[in-house]
Formats: structure tokens, sequence, C-alpha cells
């Protein structure tokens, strides 16, 4: 059941990847972070995924991306939102500097 839980995550894992280097404003060769940011939140929807299937596993993972993503609009407030240490799909808000 390891190996499958680990090629799982492989496979999400490099799929996110792709699209990070082909289509993402914020990773891909055309993007220009130094100039701006498109994502509101730090880190990105997608390095957030990422350290979510890692950290609970694709399911978990995926759920917490996908919610993540669902909160990335003009509505909610921007900031530093890493992944929580226990699995919730609410926001994980944190001042980087306290």
């Amino acid at each position: 059941m390891k190996i499958l839980s680990g090629i799982a995550k492989f496979l999400v894992k490099t799929f996110i990847r792709i699209y990070q280097k082909l289509f993402s404003f914020d990773h891909s060769f055309w993007a220009r972070p130094e100039k701006f940011r498109v994502c509101i939140y730090y880190p990105s929807c997608s390095d957030f995924t990422i350290q979510a299937v890692e950290r609970f596993g694709v399911i978990r993972g995926l759920a917490m991306g996908t919610s993540r993503i669902l909160r990335c609009n003009g509505f909610n407030k921007s900031g530093y939102d890493p992944v929580p240490d226990k699995f919730t799909l609410k926001a994980n808000r944190q001042d980087p500097f306290a």
C-alpha cells in the first residue's frame, strides 16, 4: 500500500510541476516574479498543494489545495498562508515576522 501511495504522490506532484512550468504565471518560463506576483498567497496555490500532498497524502492534500484555490479571489485577504500542521480546509494565514 505504501508503494501505491508513493507512486500516487509522485504522479500528482509531477503533474503540478508540469503545470507550473508550462502554464503558471508565477512559475513558468514567462513569469516575472521579480516585478510582480500573480498569486495573492505565499506560497502559491500550486506550491501549497505540493506541500499538502507531501504532508497529508494525495486525497487530503488535493482537498486542501482545492480549498486554497477556491479562496484565491479578490474577496479574501492575501498574505502568508502556509500548510497547517493538522489537516483542515480553513485558511492558516500567519504573520511571517511574528
